[in-house]
């Protein structure tokens, strides 16, 4: 039988880095996007995948990506970030088109263009990495919050759309995990970041890797179609018991 091949974008850190390295040790024949090329490769190198530069915010970039993707089996959609906690009074619609653009465009955009290809696979399968902010509002996310909640929408649409088709769609939604997440959130302060984490355990980017890999090893008669996951000090998006 030939090597599944699993396409994972925003793999140069955090969970996306996390899932390729999970799914390379399930089999998989790993192929890996994200911006930061110097990560990807050395990514490459440990699992034995392939890297290919991608910014999921430029259609040429998507692309080009896709065109060197001979056969897709899993797409892991995991590129995606949070910018800033500004009110609705205080919104920057720039940050709001941000998050919208690499979101949910950027989904919109690869899966698009691998949809073919894992058609044509004839048991394909789409993971979308999203959030507890796709489920719940939350004061200072509302820019986030909607982003999330359009790219639930479009994941659940893909799975209506696809009935009969030979291709799954899985939604993996969690809540605190320590990544660079907040330091991107927070433009680079790390003290604000570490303060999101202060007195938790919170859920590691190997948690949500571990669950990646499980939705993506079911049969082919058998679709997750989502998951909420939470660190146990964790009940809801801002519902959180701190030890300190």
């Amino acid at each position: 039988m030939a090597q599944r091949t699993a396409v994972v974008t925003g793999a140069s850190s955090g969970i996306g880095a996390a899932s390729a390295r999970a799914l390379a040790a399930d089999g998989w024949n790993v192929v890996i996007g994200a911006r930061r090329t110097d990560r990807i490769e050395a990514l490459a190198a440990e699992v034995g995948g392939t890297a290919i530069p991608l910014d999921v915010t430029d259609q040429e970039s998507v692309d080009a990506f896709c065109s060197r993707v001979e056969t897709c089996d899993l797409l892991l959609n995991n590129a995606g970030g949070a910018f800033g906690t500004a009110s609705i009074a205080e919104a920057d619609v720039d940050q709001w088109q941000a998050m919208y653009d690499v979101n949910v465009l950027g989904t919109l955009r690869v899966t698009k263009a691998l949809l073919p290809k894992l058609v044509a696979s004839g048991d394909g399968q789409v993971i979308t990495i999203g959030s507890i902010a796709a489920r719940e509002p939350y004061k200072g996310g509302g820019g986030y919050n909607a982003a999330k909640h359009a790219v639930a929408a479009l994941t659940r649409v893909l799975r209506l759309e696809l009935l009969g088709q030979p291709v799954r769609v899985s939604e993996i939604d969690p809540g605190m995990v320590e990544t660079e997440f907040s330091l991107v959130r927070f433009d680079g302060d790390a003290e604000k970041a570490a303060k999101v984490y202060e007195g938790v355990t919170p859920m590691t980017a190997e948690d949500i890797a571990e669950a990646v890999r499980w939705v993506a090893s079911r049969p082919r008669h058998v679709n997750i179609d989502q998951i909420l996951m939470l660190a146990t000090a964790q009940t809801s998006a801002q519902s959180v018991h701190r030890e300190l």
